[in-house]
Protein backbone atom coordinates (compact mmCIF):
# COMPACT_ATOMS: atom_id res chain seq x y z
CA UNK A 1 0.00 0.00 0.00
CA UNK A 2 1.22 3.49 -0.90
CA UNK A 3 0.98 5.60 2.24
CA UNK A 4 0.77 8.72 0.08
CA UNK A 5 -1.85 7.37 -2.35
CA UNK A 6 -4.56 9.66 -1.00
CA UNK A 7 -2.36 12.36 0.50
CA UNK A 8 -4.20 15.66 0.52
CA UNK A 9 -7.53 13.99 -0.24
CA UNK A 10 -10.65 14.21 1.91
CA UNK A 11 -12.98 11.22 2.14
CA UNK A 12 -16.39 10.61 3.69
CA UNK A 13 -17.46 7.07 4.64
CA UNK A 14 -20.96 6.19 5.85
CA UNK A 15 -21.58 3.25 8.14
CA UNK A 16 -17.99 3.66 9.32
CA UNK A 17 -18.39 2.54 12.92
CA UNK A 18 -18.00 -1.18 12.21
CA UNK A 19 -17.85 -3.81 9.49
CA UNK A 20 -16.79 -2.92 5.97
CA UNK A 21 -17.15 0.80 6.63
CA UNK A 22 -14.65 0.70 9.47
CA UNK A 23 -12.12 -1.18 7.34
CA UNK A 24 -12.63 1.22 4.42
CA UNK A 25 -12.14 4.28 6.63
CA UNK A 26 -8.98 2.75 8.05
CA UNK A 27 -7.66 1.89 4.57
CA UNK A 28 -8.24 5.41 3.24
CA UNK A 29 -6.64 6.94 6.32
CA UNK A 30 -3.62 4.65 5.94
CA UNK A 31 -3.39 5.85 2.33
CA UNK A 32 -3.01 9.43 3.51
CA UNK A 33 -6.59 10.74 3.33
CA UNK A 34 -8.39 12.80 5.91
CA UNK A 35 -11.58 10.87 6.67
CA UNK A 36 -15.02 11.89 7.93
CA UNK A 37 -16.66 8.83 9.51
CA UNK A 38 -20.46 8.96 9.46
CA UNK A 39 -22.90 6.72 11.32
CA UNK A 40 -26.06 6.61 13.41
CA UNK A 41 -24.18 6.13 16.68
CA UNK A 42 -21.37 8.50 17.63
CA UNK A 43 -19.49 6.35 20.16
CA UNK A 44 -18.33 3.60 17.74
CA UNK A 45 -17.21 6.25 15.25
CA UNK A 46 -15.19 8.02 17.93
CA UNK A 47 -13.60 4.73 18.93
CA UNK A 48 -12.49 4.05 15.37
CA UNK A 49 -11.10 7.59 15.12
CA UNK A 50 -9.10 7.14 18.32
CA UNK A 51 -7.74 3.79 17.14
CA UNK A 52 -6.56 4.85 13.69
CA UNK A 53 -5.73 8.53 14.33
CA UNK A 54 -4.21 9.00 17.77
CA UNK A 55 -3.40 12.61 17.05
CA UNK A 56 -6.98 13.32 16.01
CA UNK A 57 -5.87 15.50 13.11
CA UNK A 58 -7.17 13.60 10.08
CA UNK A 59 -10.43 12.02 11.24
CA UNK A 60 -13.83 13.39 12.16
CA UNK A 61 -16.74 11.44 13.69
CA UNK A 62 -20.17 12.63 12.53
CA UNK A 63 -23.43 11.29 13.93
CA UNK A 64 -26.00 11.22 11.12
CA UNK A 65 -28.73 8.92 9.85
CA UNK A 66 -28.51 8.38 6.09
CA UNK A 67 -32.30 8.09 5.98
CA UNK A 68 -32.54 11.79 6.85
CA UNK A 69 -31.56 14.08 3.95
CA UNK A 70 -31.08 17.08 6.22
CA UNK A 71 -28.73 15.08 8.41
CA UNK A 72 -26.64 14.09 5.38
CA UNK A 73 -26.59 17.67 4.12
CA UNK A 74 -25.23 18.72 7.51
CA UNK A 75 -22.73 15.83 7.58
CA UNK A 76 -21.22 16.76 4.22
CA UNK A 77 -21.11 20.41 5.23
CA UNK A 78 -19.38 19.50 8.49
CA UNK A 79 -16.74 17.46 6.65
CA UNK A 80 -16.09 20.29 4.19
CA UNK A 81 -15.93 22.84 7.01
CA UNK A 82 -13.39 20.73 8.90
CA UNK A 83 -11.19 19.63 6.01
CA UNK A 84 -11.86 22.28 3.36
CA UNK A 85 -13.24 20.09 0.56
CA UNK A 86 -14.55 16.65 -0.38
CA UNK A 87 -12.75 14.42 -2.89
CA UNK A 88 -13.93 10.89 -2.13
CA UNK A 89 -17.05 9.22 -0.74
CA UNK A 90 -17.98 5.66 0.13
CA UNK A 91 -21.69 5.15 0.70
CA UNK A 92 -21.65 1.97 2.74
CA UNK A 93 -24.32 2.31 5.43
CA UNK A 94 -26.99 -0.37 5.24
CA UNK A 95 -29.16 -2.91 7.00
CA UNK A 96 -30.07 -6.42 5.85
CA UNK A 97 -33.51 -6.84 7.38
CA UNK A 98 -34.83 -10.29 8.26
CA UNK A 99 -33.84 -13.40 6.32
CA UNK A 100 -36.16 -16.18 5.24
CA UNK A 101 -39.30 -14.02 5.02
CA UNK A 102 -41.40 -14.25 1.87
CA UNK A 103 -42.80 -11.19 0.11
CA UNK A 104 -46.32 -11.88 1.28
CA UNK A 105 -45.18 -12.17 4.90
CA UNK A 106 -42.81 -9.20 4.94
CA UNK A 107 -43.90 -6.36 7.22
CA UNK A 108 -44.31 -3.16 5.16
CA UNK A 109 -42.52 -1.21 7.88
CA UNK A 110 -39.49 -3.49 7.50
CA UNK A 111 -39.61 -3.07 3.72
CA UNK A 112 -39.57 0.73 4.06
CA UNK A 113 -36.75 0.69 6.62
CA UNK A 114 -34.48 -1.43 4.42
CA UNK A 115 -35.26 0.44 1.21
CA UNK A 116 -34.92 3.86 2.83
CA UNK A 117 -31.61 2.93 4.48
CA UNK A 118 -29.89 0.91 1.76
CA UNK A 119 -31.14 2.78 -1.31
CA UNK A 120 -32.60 6.05 -0.03
CA UNK A 121 -29.54 6.55 2.16
CA UNK A 122 -27.22 6.39 -0.83
CA UNK A 123 -29.40 8.87 -2.71
CA UNK A 124 -29.42 11.25 0.25
CA UNK A 125 -25.64 10.94 0.58
CA UNK A 126 -24.91 11.47 -3.11
CA UNK A 127 -27.31 14.41 -3.32
CA UNK A 128 -24.96 16.42 -1.12
CA UNK A 129 -21.62 14.75 -1.85
CA UNK A 130 -21.83 15.46 -5.58
CA UNK A 131 -22.19 19.28 -5.30
CA UNK A 132 -19.29 19.36 -2.85
CA UNK A 133 -17.13 17.41 -5.31
CA UNK A 134 -18.20 19.55 -8.26
CA UNK A 135 -17.22 22.65 -6.30
CA UNK A 136 -13.81 21.05 -5.86
CA UNK A 137 -13.41 20.19 -9.55
CA UNK A 138 -14.12 16.45 -9.36
CA UNK A 139 -14.01 13.36 -7.21
CA UNK A 140 -14.91 9.70 -6.93
CA UNK A 141 -17.78 7.85 -5.26
CA UNK A 142 -18.14 4.17 -4.47
CA UNK A 143 -21.60 2.87 -3.54
CA UNK A 144 -21.92 -0.39 -1.65
CA UNK A 145 -24.23 -2.83 -3.38
CA UNK A 146 -24.02 -6.60 -2.84
CA UNK A 147 -23.84 -9.86 -4.70
CA UNK A 148 -27.57 -9.83 -3.90
CA UNK A 149 -27.78 -6.75 -6.10
CA UNK A 150 -26.79 -8.85 -9.10
CA UNK A 151 -28.91 -11.98 -8.50
CA UNK A 152 -32.12 -12.86 -6.68
CA UNK A 153 -32.22 -14.34 -3.19
CA UNK A 154 -35.34 -15.92 -1.77
CA UNK A 155 -36.39 -14.64 1.64
CA UNK A 156 -34.59 -11.29 1.44
CA UNK A 157 -36.67 -9.34 -1.04
CA UNK A 158 -36.24 -5.88 0.52
CA UNK A 159 -32.46 -6.12 0.79
CA UNK A 160 -32.13 -7.64 -2.68
CA UNK A 161 -34.38 -4.99 -4.23
CA UNK A 162 -32.47 -2.19 -2.52
CA UNK A 163 -29.10 -3.50 -3.64
CA UNK A 164 -30.34 -3.87 -7.23
CA UNK A 165 -31.51 -0.27 -6.96
CA UNK A 166 -28.06 0.86 -5.83
CA UNK A 167 -26.62 -0.46 -9.08
CA UNK A 168 -29.20 1.42 -11.16
CA UNK A 169 -28.63 4.61 -9.20
CA UNK A 170 -24.87 4.26 -9.59
CA UNK A 171 -25.06 3.80 -13.35
CA UNK A 172 -27.46 6.69 -13.88
CA UNK A 173 -25.39 9.05 -11.74
CA UNK A 174 -22.20 8.01 -13.50
CA UNK A 175 -23.70 8.92 -16.86
CA UNK A 176 -24.99 12.24 -15.56
CA UNK A 177 -21.55 13.10 -14.18
CA UNK A 178 -19.37 11.55 -16.88
CA UNK A 179 -18.03 14.86 -18.18
CA UNK A 180 -17.82 16.56 -14.80
CA UNK A 181 -14.78 14.85 -13.32
CA UNK A 182 -16.84 12.91 -10.77
CA UNK A 183 -16.73 9.12 -11.15
CA UNK A 184 -19.31 6.78 -9.60
CA UNK A 185 -18.88 3.00 -9.21
CA UNK A 186 -20.44 0.23 -7.16
CA UNK A 187 -18.92 -2.70 -5.27
CA UNK A 188 -20.86 -5.93 -4.81
CA UNK A 189 -19.44 -8.10 -2.03
CA UNK A 190 -20.43 -11.62 -1.20
CA UNK A 191 -20.38 -12.70 2.45
CA UNK A 192 -17.67 -10.82 4.36
CA UNK A 193 -16.11 -11.74 7.71
CA UNK A 194 -17.48 -8.72 9.56
CA UNK A 195 -17.97 -8.81 13.34
CA UNK A 196 -21.73 -9.15 12.86
CA UNK A 197 -21.43 -12.12 10.53
CA UNK A 198 -18.77 -13.81 12.68
CA UNK A 199 -21.06 -13.40 15.70
CA UNK A 200 -23.75 -15.45 13.94
CA UNK A 201 -21.95 -18.67 14.84
CA UNK A 202 -19.78 -21.29 13.17
CA UNK A 203 -22.64 -23.17 11.52
CA UNK A 204 -23.90 -20.01 9.82
CA UNK A 205 -20.48 -18.76 8.75
CA UNK A 206 -19.57 -22.19 7.37
CA UNK A 207 -22.75 -22.15 5.28
CA UNK A 208 -21.94 -18.65 4.04
CA UNK A 209 -18.40 -19.65 3.14
CA UNK A 210 -19.69 -22.72 1.32
CA UNK A 211 -21.97 -20.53 -0.82
CA UNK A 212 -18.87 -19.13 -2.51
CA UNK A 213 -17.10 -21.36 -5.03
CA UNK A 214 -13.78 -20.43 -3.35
CA UNK A 215 -15.21 -21.81 -0.07
CA UNK A 216 -14.35 -18.98 2.28
CA UNK A 217 -15.59 -15.57 3.39
CA UNK A 218 -14.09 -12.36 2.07
CA UNK A 219 -12.04 -10.32 4.51
CA UNK A 220 -12.95 -6.74 5.24
CA UNK A 221 -9.49 -5.72 4.08
CA UNK A 222 -10.07 -7.28 0.65
CA UNK A 223 -13.24 -5.23 0.23
CA UNK A 224 -11.48 -2.08 1.45
CA UNK A 225 -8.61 -2.60 -1.00
CA UNK A 226 -11.03 -2.86 -3.94
CA UNK A 227 -12.84 0.29 -2.83
CA UNK A 228 -9.52 2.11 -2.48
CA UNK A 229 -8.47 1.08 -5.97
CA UNK A 230 -11.72 2.38 -7.47
CA UNK A 231 -11.30 5.70 -5.66
CA UNK A 232 -7.70 6.12 -6.77
CA UNK A 233 -6.07 7.63 -9.82
CA UNK A 234 -5.30 4.23 -11.32
CA UNK A 235 -9.05 3.83 -11.84
CA UNK A 236 -9.45 7.17 -13.61
CA UNK A 237 -11.15 5.55 -16.65
CA UNK A 238 -13.58 3.50 -14.55
CA UNK A 239 -17.10 4.84 -13.96
CA UNK A 240 -20.62 3.45 -14.04
CA UNK A 241 -19.39 -0.08 -13.41
CA UNK A 242 -20.20 -2.71 -10.78
CA UNK A 243 -17.36 -4.74 -9.29
CA UNK A 244 -18.20 -8.07 -7.67
CA UNK A 245 -15.95 -9.34 -4.90
CA UNK A 246 -17.81 -12.51 -4.14
CA UNK A 247 -15.55 -15.53 -4.52
CA UNK A 248 -17.37 -16.53 -7.70
CA UNK A 249 -20.86 -16.44 -6.18
CA UNK A 250 -22.48 -14.55 -9.06
CA UNK A 251 -20.62 -16.61 -11.66
CA UNK A 252 -22.61 -19.73 -10.76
Amino acid sequence: MDAAEFAGKVALVTGAGTGNGEAIAERLFAGGASVALVGRRLAPLQEVCRRIDRGGTRTLAIEADVRDPRAMEAAVAQAVERFGKLDLAVNNAGVTGPAGVTVQDLDPDVWHEVIETDLGGIFHSMKFEVPAMLANGGGAIVNMSSANGMVGLAGMSAYTAAKHGVIGLTRSAALELAESGVRVCAVAPGYVATPRILASGRETTDAMADAHPVKRLATREEVADLVAYLLGERAAFITGSVHAIDGGFTAQ
